[in-house]
């Protein structure tokens, strides 16, 4: 029978702990479990491991506070842990189905599903696990990374590609945290798993973008690559990868970076959501996925949640109140579209997008607890809309579709938390609010103020020279096939602007219909993390 992280420190534990004292806890259950992971981790910080083990949605308090919370039946874990031994992804014996070849996109044998189906059950199983302590999901959760790790050895498809890299490598990453030092898993055949086939296509995105103009992709593009290499960073102790996504997060060119993602701070407190100008969806999406990465980091000591005066906590309040139903405001903005060399155009997004509220992704409760309870901040808006959602679910629980799947979720059970006395801006495993292991630099106080600025920023905001497109700007692809640009592509245009509302004007202006829409609409398109 394996050894369980619960009731004893393992092989490989035991060797990282060499020297190091376990501190005692007051749970006769978790003893060994919480003596292991302390233990590993001053070890890992003795041989210079830059990054706490687990740590990355996850820490070993998290871990150990779901167990005792959910022993206790204590509300409201017991219903989030209910919610996850419900679903059929999170029974033990789940057989995986490994492929040589992960395709995503228009002209390729799809079988992604496959993946995402696989990584929600290792994550699912593992975090069970951790809670109930049976290690028959141990095991499940092991053999499903095991055979992927040993077979895959590619993404391929269209751009859809850069999103099947992003969002599954920082989710199979995620699952292999939790069970990294079990001594059947493959670490070191993960990491090279990781390092050569997730990561690079997610390195290639954020660096090139497919060879299109910086803002022809929307937020969530950014986002689902920096998510990946950033847990790639943390997962296999690789400092400089950490500082790239930090980097990105503050000052990158595309929309995934903060002020890009959140270009207008009002004087109430809120900043609206580029997406919220595209629908609903994609922008609880990268909602969602920013919050992934905020939280990632803050485990690793760099607190991204309070970066630039806690500028996501705004754009997240503003897109809770939004999806609640309430009115927002929303300043035109008109981004460059285009391939490099190839064909260029705009887009102006001029309005909220409707919304449905009864449309939701398990994205709250994370980013919810992260403001109120750690921090001890007012946010109304996330704590009715976080609310609203309990219990949160996982995959599966939202739909068959891909977008069912681009959340790991359970918030309810992985992030309430209880509320920091004292002074909670610190940040998270690293213990600063910035300079922690992965080179993150000081961050923001973590104060809700409002700036007083309502002024769009970054270059998201506007069109070159703040200005539109003037007659005879190109809207079709100039000097041939534009490549492979996730619909923005020769060959993709014309589907996609019927597919989104969107119009080609004469003047080379694509302009949103967002007033017509209607919510049976509004569903189709906030499905998975697509540009269409």
């Amino acid at each position: 029978m394996h050894e369980t992280r619960r009731r004893q420190i393992s092989r490989r534990s035991l060797f990282k702990a060499t020297g190091a004292t376990a501190g005692a806890v007051t749970l006769s259950t978790g003893i060994a479990q919480a003596a292991g992971r302390a233990q590993a981790q001053a070890a890992g910080s003795a041989q210079g491991s830059g990054y706490a083990h687990p740590g990355l949605l996850h820490t070993g308090a998290d871990l150990d506070r779901m167990a005792a919370k959910v022993k206790a039946g204590a509300a409201p874990y017991a219903a989030g842990f209910a919610r996850l031994t419900a679903n059929r992804h999170a029974q033990s014996g789940w057989t995986a189905n490994p492929q040589t070849t992960v395709y995503r996109g228009a002209g390729s044998p799809q079988n992604y599903a496959i993946l995402y189906n696989d990584v929600h059950a290792a994550y699912q199983n593992a975090l069970r696990y951790h809670v109930d302590g049976d290690t028959a999901h141990a095991d499940t959760a092991v053999a499903i990374l095991n055979s992927w790790s040993e077979k895959l050895t590619s993404l391929e498809g269209s751009a859809d590609r850069f999103l099947a890299a992003g969002l599954y490598g920082y989710q199979i990453a995620n699952a292999a945290e939790l069970v990294r030092d079990r001594d059947d898993f493959e670490l070191d055949r993960f990491r090279t798993m990781l390092t050569t086939v997730f990561a690079p296509v997610s390195e290639s995105f954020l660096k090139d973008h497919n060879n299109a103009v910086v803002t022809n992709y929307w937020t969530n593009w950014d986002l689902t690559a920096m998510a990946c290499v950033l847990a790639t960073g943390v997962f296999c102790d690789d400092e400089a990868r950490v500082a790239r996504v930090v980097e990105y997060f503050e000052n990158g060119a595309g929309l995934g970076s903060v002020r890009n993602a959140i270009p207008v701070v009002g004087d109430d407190g809120l900043a609206e959501w580029l997406e919220a100008g595209r629908d609903q969806g994609h922008a609880l999406l990268g909602v969602g996925l920013m919050g992934t990465v905020c939280e990632m980091a803050w485990n690793q000591g760099i607190d991204l949640y309070g970066y630039d005066d806690s500028r996501f906590l705004k754009g997240a309040q503003y897109v809770a109140k939004w999806s609640l139903g309430g009115d927002v405001s929303y300043t035109a903005n008109t981004r460059r579209k285009g391939a490099i060399g190839g064909w260029s155009g705009s887009e102006t997004a001029s309005d909220a997008a409707p919304v449905d509220p009864t449309m939701t992704r398990p994205i709250w409760a994370m980013i919810s607890n992260h403001y109120t309870k750690r921090r001890g901040l007012s946010a109304p808006y996330l704590t009715r809309i976080a609310a609203k959602a309990t219990p949160e679910g996982g995959g599966g629980d939202y739909g068959p579709n891909s977008g069912g799947y681009d959340q790991l979720g359970f918030g309810t059970l992985a992030f309430t938390r209880d509320k920091v006395t004292g002074s909670g801006a610190g940040a998270g495993a690293g213990g600063s609010t910035g300079g922690g292991a992965g080179g993150g630099k000081p961050a923001g106080a973590g104060s809700a103020s409002p700036s007083g600025s309502a002024s769009p920023s970054g270059p998201a905001a506007n069109a070159p020279g703040g200005s539109a497109p003037g007659p005879g700007s190109a809207t079709t692809p100039a000097g041939g096939n534009s490549g492979d640009l996730a619909s923005t592509g020769a060959g993709d245009l014309a589907a996609w602007t019927a597919a989104t509302g969107i119009t080609a004007l004469a003047g080379g202006l694509l302009l949103l219909r967002r007033r017509g829409r209607t919510q049976q609409e509004q569903r189709r398109t906030g499905g998975g993390a697509h540009s269409r």
